[in-house]
């Protein structure tokens, strides 16, 4: 389960709104301070993401930290649909164009690039449609986990 913490910036009904901040990764490394990257990483401000948590079972206040959390296995099945899936359109056709060429069926090299650029497409477009096909990625969507609890101050500690 991939992690976020977030804060209650509204509560309307029973959904609630959260804000975290994107973080840079430079931001914990230990050579943040000599290489170029983290110099980057440091001048560009932090972002936020606002985001709308549907029918929450959770009791929050505004102010509250919250845990977010989404499925890796989710997010990876995404991830191999959306990049290897044109990778693997691609590479098939341009195999097809190879061996269409081979046994003289295409005449010319670039037909047989033109078809391997359609099977790059058309593994663009699958992709696109298997997105489509799963609830408008409601199953992508953050889910609430837990409420941090709030830190107690201590203003004294008594002494013996």
């Amino acid at each position: 389960m991939m992690k976020e913490r977030a804060v209650v910036i509204a509560i309307k009904g029973s959904d609630i709104i959260v804000q975290s901040t994107i973080k840079s990764t430079c931001s914990t490394c230990h050579q943040v301070d000599s290489c170029g990257s983290g110099q980057v990483a440091k001048a560009i401000p932090h972002k936020t993401l606002t985001t709308q948590l549907k029918h929450t079972n959770h009791t929050v206040v505004v102010g509250d930290e919250v845990i977010l959390g989404i499925p890796e296995k989710d997010i990876l099945q995404t991830a191999w649909q959306v990049y290897l899936w044109p990778i693997i359109g691609l590479i098939t056709f341009a195999a097809l164009g190879q061996w269409l060429m081979l046994h003289h069926y295409l005449s010319y090299e670039p037909l047989a690039i033109v078809l391997s650029i359609m099977g790059g497409y058309a593994g663009f477009k699958l992709a696109q449609l298997k997105q489509k096909q799963r609830n408008n990625n409601d199953w992508l969507a953050p889910k609430l986990l837990s409420v941090v609890a709030k830190k107690i101050p201590v203003t004294q500690i008594p002494t013996k």
